[in-house]
């Protein structure tokens, strides 16, 4: 019954079936391990952002070569703002508007620098591509909690004159007149002396896994659900063989059953033929011994 698998034709459709749920199950593992991505960034985030600040001799390995795992970790630094290397970095949404972010370097008191993201600034309504101001940031020396961030790629369009399309270090660096670490950079939440205005904090980081695992769970359905659909074809290709026998078998039936009886007609002996008024007038006659009949006159005027 189920012999016609065998075939081409449905060894073909298997095939399909089989490569479709292959490549279903690839794509659901490949959002699991999206999910599993962001639930580390998400563990790493819970982790670090609240916990105590490192001073920068504990740091300043970081600064130098950033280690992923330590990314959002607080850092507490002493030192001077550099203004004249100040920068505004472009196209920095935050909670969905357009804006800027003002970073800035910080000379420490042992001679070396890093870059301070000191928060986002909304577009300007007066000049276009730029903020309506800059808030100054404080005077002297000026103590700066941060926290660990790395540094971005460098993107292939420029900037006007004071500004950054990304925070490359070592772009950065660049337009400095003096060595600036560029393994890390720090986004700052606090500073003391607090200057009069401050640009916008930047938003704690959010995480959702839920699109990839719901995702996930989908590609697993559809995989699942082809292979069903698979059998549910086969299953009604049977159904179909099995009624197109029964109703050849039927028809033979039918047919042996008339042959039969055509058969039986045939071979039933025949009845003799009913005797006329003429048979029973000769049987008398031949009774009587008119053995011969009668005459040949009366025969004739008989008939």
């Amino acid at each position: 019954m189920y012999r016609f698998l065998f075939s081409s034709k449905w060894l073909g459709y298997l095939l399909v079936a089989v490569l479709f749920a292959i490549a279903c199950l690839g794509l659901g593992l490949w959002q699991m391990a999206r999910k599993a991505e962001v639930d580390a960034a998400a563990h790493k985030v819970a982790n670090n952002y609240s916990a105590a600040p490192l001073n920068y001799q504990q740091a300043k390995g970081q600064f130098e070569n950033l280690d992923l795992a330590k990314e959002w970790t607080p850092v507490s630094l002493t030192g001077v703002y550099d203004l004249d290397g100040q920068r505004i970095v472009r196209n920095r949404p935050l909670n969905g508007q357009p804006g800027y972010e003002v970073v800035i370097p910080l000379k420490l008191s042992n001679g070396d620098a890093v870059v301070i993201d000191r928060g986002w600034l909304p577009i300007g309504d007066k000049d276009p591509g730029r903020p309506d101001s800059i808030p100054a940031p404080p005077s002297g020396t000026v103590t700066v909690l941060a926290r660990l961030r790395p540094g971005e790629v460098k993107l292939q369009r420029g900037a006007p004159e004071g500004q950054l399309a990304s925070i490359e270090l070592k772009d950065y660096a660049q337009q400095l007149n003096y060595p600036l670490l560029t393994g890390a950079y720090a986004a700052m939440y606090q500073e003391s002396p607090a200057a009069t205005v401050t640009p916008a904090a930047l938003s704690v980081p959010a995480f959702d896994n839920g699109t990839n695992f719901s995702y996930a769970l989908q590609w697993f359905a559809f995989g699942v659900l082809f292979l069903v659909g698979y059998g549910y074809v086969v299953r009604q290709q049977v159904k179909m063989d099995r009624l197109e026998i029964d109703e050849e078998t039927s028809a033979a039936q039918q047919l042996g059953r008339s042959s039969a009886f055509q058969t039986a007609r045939k071979s039933a002996p025949k009845t003799s033929r009913k005797r006329s008024a003429e048979d029973e007038e000769d049987a008398i006659l031949d009774a009587q011994g008119f053995t011969g009949g009668l005459p040949a006159h009366q025969e004739t005027a008989r008939d």
